[in-house]
């Protein structure tokens, strides 16, 4: 792929046959976009996870479409070379196919390059419609957050041999429908390496191993940002340590009167404070061009 080309569904197609591994990574916004694209990163996922840790929402359930369409607009503003992907909130894509079609279009608009969903085979009939309409799909099989009540909550999927066979043709039935990529999230590593052997489209891991074509994590989750982050993530950098000192230090210098120094502010042009002063005092002001100011604009 040439330097600055864009990331596209076709190039994820050719990174699996080559045997090489797809980075996705989340970002929120604009700032965030634009350093992990700096990164080198190939897919930004602009996640529900926002609801939990962006917008300190309870779960995924509370994002609405707004949020993502906003959030979404927001980091497509970076302009990045890798590609964009929306996530379809909770109830955005279930009541119909229309609406489906609908709120992926708004998506799009936004400026992603493609949804997930979260789902795949059972989900068939919206990952034709949106394909049909031109919108590549990003399925999600294993843990789905959206359905964490429905799970038991937010467990490991696939321990059993029964669950493990639901997933794998879940993942199966996206692909047929048309997805170009699956998410698999928190399932056992056998799972999930049986579903990349099978499927000819790429496969991304969050929490489930190895054995995959790519993977994905939350950016809050990577830079530390994240009180609790989940067992399967893994921090490189704790940036909350770093955010509270240059806050604490800002704090002490504004307290102590060292900041703003000097450099940090500036003045009126010469005489015009003496001028402000006799304005102030109801005098009447020196005439602009006088003797005093003349050389000093």
């Amino acid at each position: 792929m040439g330097e600055g080309e864009r990331v596209t569904v076709r190039t994820l197609l050719r990174m699996k046959r080559r045997g090489e591994k797809i980075v996705m990574v989340t970002a929120y916004d604009t700032p965030t976009a634009r350093l992990v694209d700096e990164a080198g990163v190939d897919v930004i996922l602009v996640g529900d996870s926002l609801g939990m840790v962006v917008l300190g929402l309870p779960s995924t359930l509370q994002v609405t479409m707004d949020d993502m369409v906003r959030h979404t607009a927001a980091v497509a503003r970076a302009e990045p070379r890798a590609m964009i992907v929306g996530d379809m909130p909770f109830m955005s894509y279930e009541a119909s196919v229309s609406e489906a079609v609908r709120n992926a279009g708004r998506l799009l608009s936004a400026g992603a390059d493609a949804v997930k969903i979260e789902g795949g085979g059972s989900y068939s009939d919206v990952i034709k419609a949106l394909t049909r309409a031109g919108i590549p799909v990003m399925a999600h099989v294993g843990l789905t957050p959206q359905k964490h009540k429905l799970l038991g909550g937010y467990r490991l999927i696939g321990k059993r041999a029964e669950e493990a066979r639901e997933v794998i043709e879940e993942a199966l039935g996206a692909e047929e429908a048309g997805a170009f990529a699956v998410v698999i999230e928190f399932t056992a590593w056998e799972v999930a390496r049986k579903i990349t052997e099978k499927l000819s489209i790429p496969t991304i891991c969050i929490g489930s191993g190895p054995y995959c074509d790519g993977q994905v994590l939350v950016i809050h989750d990577l830079l530390g940002l994240t009180p609790s982050p989940p067992p399967f993530a893994k921090r490189y950098a704790d940036v909350a340590s770093v955010i509270r000192e240059a806050v604490r230090r800002y704090a002490e210098e504004v307290r102590g009167g060292a900041f703003p120094g000097p450099e940090h502010y500036w003045g009126m042009k010469q005489g015009e404070a003496e001028r402000l002063e006799e304005m102030l005092s109801g005098g009447k002001p020196t005439p602009r061009g006088s003797s005093a100011e003349r050389g000093q604009d």
